[in-house]
């Protein structure tokens, strides 16, 4: 497996971390950010609509579980597949910054914060 760089450009508008994403290792996806073929996704549009880096940034909701782009059916199927927590990975971007978010998450070597 190639070697997980931090890069807060890395960072998911949701929190995930797409520098440890198989995808993004197997240079398959340019991941969140750089990946136009991601409309479908809510959070990635919002986002880009406040022009902001990531849900972390939004004034609207304190927690973006109460947030209905952020927490939807599809993302609550995606989360329960994965053990994923974008919540958690939030409320870390929130503590640390999206550079020590990014170093913690490569250093871990998983794109999310586990259940």
């Amino acid at each position: 497996m190639p070697d997980i760089k931090v890069n807060a450009e890395l960072v998911a508008y949701c929190g995930l971390y797409c520098g440890a994403c198989k995808s993004h290792l197997d240079e398959k996806c340019k991941g969140c950010h750089e990946n136009s073929k991601a409309t479908w996704c809510k959070v990635r549009s919002c986002c880009m609509e406040k022009q902001i880096k990531s849900c972390a940034e939004c004034a609207e909701f304190s927690d973006p579980r109460t947030c209905s782009k952020f927490n939807n059916f599809m993302s609550r199927i995606f989360g329960l597949i994965f053990k994923s927590d974008r919540a958690a990975c939030i409320a870390q971007i929130r503590y640390l910054g999206l550079e020590a978010h990014a170093k913690a998450m490569a250093e871990m070597g998983t794109q999310t914060i586990k259940r």
